[in-house]
């Protein structure tokens, strides 16, 4: 199954439901597609929430791996629901290895549901990572389609490049870089990624 926001939203208030029966608060980082529905700025059907980080009062961490208590009230909201077993996911959670982009911090919004934060990060570092993401899948990805709603400047896009190779460091990423950039119509050279 694929969420549309309301269905989103069903299941993250049913999990904060549980998790306050449960007596059991989570704060959780998310990115992709979810945030993305959250934050109302693409309206494309997603099939999981990309977990990557826990809060604690403001102070993130990365995670892992979903917390005993927190995965099995995802699985029980998964039975209830009719939802994929992996609906919470912490897929992309190694993005927090190298770094978010700098003052995600202060751009975080956040969604209250019972028991449960979700962190969302803001439209601008979603443009890092959706451009991320298109260099590596390629112009036909629902990437590139999801960096193209959200209708980056070229000055967003530029830092949002500078980031990107921050994680991958290879002279293959920069020049699909370079040229994914072209797509959208910024033009840069292999040489503006060097230090």
């Amino acid at each position: 199954m694929e969420f549309q926001r309301d269905a989103l939203e069903e299941a993250l208030s049913t999990l904060g439901a549980v998790l306050l029966e449960r007596n059991a608060p989570f704060s959780l980082l998310v990115i992709g597609g979810s945030g993305l529905l959250l934050l109302r700025l693409v309206d494309r059907p997603t099939g999981d929430v990309d977990v990557i980080g826990v809060s604690d009062n403001g102070h993130y961490e990365k995670i892992e791996s979903l917390p005993a208590a927190l995965e099995d009230a995802a699985v029980e909201v998964a039975q209830a629901l009719e939802l994929s077993k992996r609906w919470l996911t912490t897929g992309p959670a190694s993005l927090m290895d190298l770094g978010l982009p700098r003052g995600w911090e202060e751009r975080v919004s956040i969604f209250h549901y019972g028991a449960l934060e979700v962190h969302a990060l803001s439209r601008v570092d979603q443009i890092c990572f959706k451009l991320y993401a298109a260099v590596d899948r390629g112009p036909d990805d629902k990437h590139f389609d999801d960096l193209r709603k959200l209708e980056p400047s070229e000055d967003e896009l530029r830092m949002a490049a500078q980031w990107a190779v921050t994680h991958d460091l290879s002279p293959a990423f920069r020049n699909e870089l370079v040229g994914c950039l072209g797509v959208l119509g910024v033009v840069v050279s292999d040489a503006d990624f060097t230090e």
